[in-house]
C-alpha cells in the first residue's frame, strides 16, 4: 500500500477556498442593491456571474489548470473594483487567501521531497 499523497489533498482546499470565497461574493448582492444601482443593472450581473463562475471553478479544482482557473477569478475580482468596491475589495482579502494557500502547499512540496512530513518516518 502506497503512501497518501498530502499535495492531492490540496484541491479539496481549494474547492473549499472558491465555495467560500463565491458565498462572499453573494453576500455582496446586498451591497449592489442598496448602494449601488440594483440588482438588474450590469453591477447585480456581475457580481451574480462572478459568483457563479467561481461555483462553476469548484469543479476543475482537480484538473492541474484548475489553480491558475482559480487565480485568474482572482484577478478578475480585482479589476472589478472600478465597477463594485466590495468586490475589489474582497478580492485584495481572497488574494491574500490564495497567496497563504499558495505558500502552504509549497511549504508542504518542499518538506515532501526532503522527506520531512510526519508520515514519512523510515522506521517503519
Amino acid at each position: 500500500m502506497s503512501a497518501p499523497d498530502p499535495l492531492k489533498s490540496f484541491r479539496g482546499v481549494v474547492a473549499a477556498a472558491l465555495a467560500l470565497e463565491g458565498i462572499v461574493v453573494l453576500l455582496a448582492l446586498p451591497l449592489v442593491a442598496k448602494l449601488g444601482d440594483g440588482l438588474a443593472t450590469w453591477q447585480g450581473v456581475l457580481v451574480g456571474a462572478l459568483a457563479l463562475a467561481l461555483f462553476l471553478a469548484i469543479g476543475a479544482a482537480g484538473r492541474p489548470w484548475g489553480i491558475w482557473l482559480a487565480l485568474g477569478l482572482q484577478v478578475v475580482m480585482v479589476a472589478c473594483w472600478f465597477a463594485v468596491t466590495a468586490l475589489g475589495v474582497l478580492g485584495l482579502i481572497f488574494g491574500l487567501v490564495w497567496s497563504l494557500l499558495l505558500w502552504f502547499r509549497q511549504d508542504v512540496a518542499k518538506r515532501l521531497a526532503a522527506g520531512r512530513l510526519p508520515g514519512q518516518s523510515t522506521s517503519d
